[in-house]
Parts: C-alpha cells; sequence; structure tokens
C-alpha cells in the first residue's frame, strides 16, 4: 500500500525527541549559574559575619529581612541548579531506561528534601517558625 499522506517527513518529526525541552534546559542552567554568581558572594559574606558569634548573634544576622532573602535565595538557586546539573549527568551516561528514570526521580527528590530542610532552618533561624 502506497503512503498517500501530504505531509512531509520534517512535519512529522517535529515535536518529537530531546528538541522539544533541550533549550529550557539550558536556559535554566544558564540563568541558575548567572543567579548564583551575586547570590554566592553574598551568601559567603553572610557567612564570614557569622564567625565569632554566639547562637543569638547569628540569629539576630538572620532576623533582617534582606539577608533572610538572600540565604532562601542561594539555598533555592543552588539546590535547583544542582537538580539540573545532576540531571544532564545522568541522562548522559545513564544508558538503561530504568535505572535512568529511577536516578532522576531520586535526583529530583534529594534536591527537593535538600531545598525543604535548608529553607526550614533557615526560616527557624530568622522568624521561630
Amino acid at each position: 500500500m502506497k503512503n498517500t499522506s501530504i505531509r512531509t517527513p520534517l512535519a512529522g518529526a517535529r515535536g518529537l525527541g530531546a528538541a522539544k525541552s533541550g533549550t529550557e534546559h539550558w536556559w535554566e542552567q544558564r540563568l541558575t549559574s548567572i543567579a548564583l554568581v551575586p547570590l554566592t558572594f553574598a551568601a559567603v559574606v553572610i557567612v564570614i559575619a557569622t564567625i565569632g558569634r554566639d547562637y543569638a548573634g547569628v540569629v539576630q544576622l538572620l532576623r533582617s529581612p534582606v539577608v533572610a532573602l538572600i540565604m532562601l535565595l542561594f539555598i533555592f538557586a543552588t539546590t535547583y541548579h544542582m537538580k539540573l546539573g545532576l540531571q544532564s549527568v545522568i541522562e548522559d551516561y545513564i544508558h538503561n531506561k530504568a535505572v535512568k528514570t529511577a536516578v532522576l526521580i531520586t535526583n529530583t527528590f534529594v534536591c527537593i528534601i535538600l531545598w525543604f530542610a535548608c529553607t526550614f532552618a533557615i526560616l527557624k533561624l530568622a522568624f521561630g517558625v
């Protein structure tokens, strides 16, 4: 039986394969890395400012909304960037589909748990949540 479709092979292939989400992933990695440049600098300055302080002094520093916000943004950007980077490595180097899926799910959950634990710690210190 002869194929009588008027669609070209390119039209049939559009939307298939890795090309449908690759650029979004690439942009997210670049944006988080750009955001991490000033956030890392600020977080290092904040951590250095805590050196020599007791618990009450660290809590007092973190009670500043600007400091708490910077730390929360740093934690979010770091864990999200880590998730994206590990996802790329997993997708590139693990070829067994079942193992790849399991490791990708584990990567996502570990990053979410790490983000939640760090966020909770900052909120607890800053606002006594």
